[in-house]
Protein backbone atom coordinates (compact mmCIF):
# COMPACT_ATOMS: atom_id res chain seq x y z
CA UNK A 1 0.00 0.00 0.00
CA UNK A 2 1.33 3.60 -1.11
CA UNK A 3 1.23 6.12 1.74
CA UNK A 4 3.42 9.44 2.59
CA UNK A 5 4.91 10.86 5.57
CA UNK A 6 3.09 13.76 7.16
CA UNK A 7 3.73 15.91 10.44
CA UNK A 8 0.50 17.27 11.62
CA UNK A 9 -0.89 19.32 14.15
CA UNK A 10 -2.54 18.44 17.50
CA UNK A 11 -6.05 18.80 16.84
CA UNK A 12 -9.33 18.62 19.53
CA UNK A 13 -12.25 16.45 18.61
CA UNK A 14 -15.16 15.64 20.62
CA UNK A 15 -17.54 12.25 20.07
CA UNK A 16 -18.30 9.35 21.98
CA UNK A 17 -16.28 6.62 22.99
CA UNK A 18 -16.06 2.96 23.38
CA UNK A 19 -13.30 0.38 24.18
CA UNK A 20 -12.50 -2.85 22.47
CA UNK A 21 -10.02 -5.36 21.09
CA UNK A 22 -9.17 -6.82 17.57
CA UNK A 23 -10.53 -10.29 19.09
CA UNK A 24 -13.57 -9.21 20.81
CA UNK A 25 -16.03 -10.79 18.77
CA UNK A 26 -18.32 -7.80 18.87
CA UNK A 27 -15.84 -5.00 17.78
CA UNK A 28 -17.81 -4.35 14.16
CA UNK A 29 -20.92 -4.48 16.48
CA UNK A 30 -19.53 -2.07 18.54
CA UNK A 31 -17.90 -0.05 16.11
CA UNK A 32 -20.90 0.12 14.06
CA UNK A 33 -23.30 0.79 17.11
CA UNK A 34 -21.09 3.68 17.83
CA UNK A 35 -21.29 5.13 14.40
CA UNK A 36 -25.14 4.89 14.31
CA UNK A 37 -25.68 6.36 17.67
CA UNK A 38 -23.26 9.39 16.69
CA UNK A 39 -25.08 10.26 13.53
CA UNK A 40 -28.65 8.79 14.02
CA UNK A 41 -29.11 10.13 17.80
CA UNK A 42 -28.21 13.79 16.58
CA UNK A 43 -24.89 13.69 18.36
CA UNK A 44 -22.56 14.93 15.14
CA UNK A 45 -25.44 17.91 15.03
CA UNK A 46 -25.60 18.76 18.61
CA UNK A 47 -21.79 19.88 17.65
CA UNK A 48 -20.72 23.23 17.60
CA UNK A 49 -17.44 24.74 16.02
CA UNK A 50 -16.90 21.95 13.66
CA UNK A 51 -13.61 22.57 11.75
CA UNK A 52 -14.94 21.05 8.56
CA UNK A 53 -17.24 18.40 7.59
CA UNK A 54 -15.51 15.49 8.33
CA UNK A 55 -15.91 12.79 10.90
CA UNK A 56 -13.85 10.64 12.21
CA UNK A 57 -13.07 7.33 13.66
CA UNK A 58 -10.18 7.77 16.44
CA UNK A 59 -7.80 4.19 17.54
CA UNK A 60 -6.36 5.78 20.80
CA UNK A 61 -5.27 4.60 24.44
CA UNK A 62 -3.59 1.53 23.05
CA UNK A 63 -3.18 -1.83 25.81
CA UNK A 64 -0.73 -3.92 24.03
CA UNK A 65 -0.15 -2.37 20.24
CA UNK A 66 -3.29 -4.05 18.12
CA UNK A 67 -3.13 -7.22 20.68
CA UNK A 68 -5.01 -5.28 23.50
CA UNK A 69 -7.50 -3.38 24.11
CA UNK A 70 -7.90 0.68 22.80
CA UNK A 71 -10.80 3.26 22.94
CA UNK A 72 -12.63 4.00 19.38
CA UNK A 73 -14.12 7.28 19.59
CA UNK A 74 -16.42 8.35 16.63
CA UNK A 75 -15.85 12.32 16.40
CA UNK A 76 -15.20 15.40 14.43
CA UNK A 77 -12.40 18.20 14.59
CA UNK A 78 -13.49 21.52 16.41
CA UNK A 79 -12.07 24.66 16.94
CA UNK A 80 -13.19 25.21 20.74
CA UNK A 81 -14.86 23.04 22.92
CA UNK A 82 -17.56 25.58 24.01
CA UNK A 83 -21.23 24.81 24.14
CA UNK A 84 -20.99 21.04 24.12
CA UNK A 85 -23.29 18.60 24.69
CA UNK A 86 -23.42 16.83 27.31
CA UNK A 87 -22.36 13.17 26.44
CA UNK A 88 -19.46 13.77 24.44
CA UNK A 89 -15.80 13.46 25.22
CA UNK A 90 -13.08 15.67 24.03
CA UNK A 91 -9.76 14.16 22.89
CA UNK A 92 -6.31 15.11 21.77
CA UNK A 93 -5.04 13.85 18.62
CA UNK A 94 -0.98 14.19 19.30
CA UNK A 95 0.88 16.70 16.66
CA UNK A 96 3.67 14.05 14.83
CA UNK A 97 4.55 12.16 12.53
CA UNK A 98 1.92 9.82 10.68
CA UNK A 99 2.11 7.32 7.79
CA UNK A 100 -1.06 8.64 5.62
CA UNK A 101 -3.04 6.36 3.11
CA UNK A 102 -6.00 7.22 0.92
CA UNK A 103 -8.60 4.44 0.38
CA UNK A 104 -11.84 4.88 -1.85
CA UNK A 105 -14.92 2.60 -2.45
CA UNK A 106 -17.42 1.42 -0.08
CA UNK A 107 -17.16 2.07 3.31
CA UNK A 108 -16.83 -0.72 5.22
CA UNK A 109 -14.76 -2.59 2.69
CA UNK A 110 -12.44 0.00 2.19
CA UNK A 111 -11.78 0.39 5.66
CA UNK A 112 -11.71 -3.19 6.55
CA UNK A 113 -9.32 -4.34 3.85
CA UNK A 114 -6.87 -1.27 4.81
CA UNK A 115 -6.94 -2.52 8.61
CA UNK A 116 -6.23 -6.06 7.19
CA UNK A 117 -3.27 -5.04 4.93
CA UNK A 118 -2.10 -2.66 7.37
CA UNK A 119 -1.19 -5.14 10.09
CA UNK A 120 0.79 -7.48 7.60
CA UNK A 121 2.74 -4.22 6.72
CA UNK A 122 6.38 -3.67 8.18
CA UNK A 123 5.46 0.07 9.41
CA UNK A 124 7.41 1.31 12.66
CA UNK A 125 3.98 1.97 14.05
CA UNK A 126 4.20 4.11 17.59
CA UNK A 127 0.34 3.20 18.63
CA UNK A 128 -0.22 6.47 20.24
CA UNK A 129 -2.82 7.87 17.96
CA UNK A 130 -4.64 6.23 14.45
CA UNK A 131 -7.10 8.04 12.81
CA UNK A 132 -9.77 7.44 9.61
CA UNK A 133 -10.99 10.91 8.47
CA UNK A 134 -13.91 10.27 5.58
CA UNK A 135 -13.82 13.30 3.04
CA UNK A 136 -17.04 12.68 1.44
CA UNK A 137 -20.68 13.59 1.62
CA UNK A 138 -22.09 10.31 3.05
CA UNK A 139 -21.74 8.57 0.09
CA UNK A 140 -21.04 5.05 1.88
CA UNK A 141 -20.57 3.37 -1.34
CA UNK A 142 -18.08 5.92 -3.18
CA UNK A 143 -16.22 7.30 -0.04
CA UNK A 144 -12.50 8.63 0.04
CA UNK A 145 -11.59 8.15 3.64
CA UNK A 146 -7.92 9.30 4.39
CA UNK A 147 -6.02 7.14 6.90
CA UNK A 148 -3.30 8.35 9.16
CA UNK A 149 -0.91 5.99 10.83
CA UNK A 150 0.96 7.20 14.02
CA UNK A 151 4.98 6.40 13.67
CA UNK A 152 8.27 6.72 15.47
Amino acid sequence: MNYEIVELNEKTVVGITTRTSNTDRNMTKLIGGLWYKFFNNGIYESISNKKNNCSIGLYSNYENNENGLYDVTVCCEVSTCENLPVDVQVKKIPAGKYAKFVVNGHVQTAVSEFWTKLWSMDLNRKYSCDFEEYQSDGDMENCEIHMYISIN
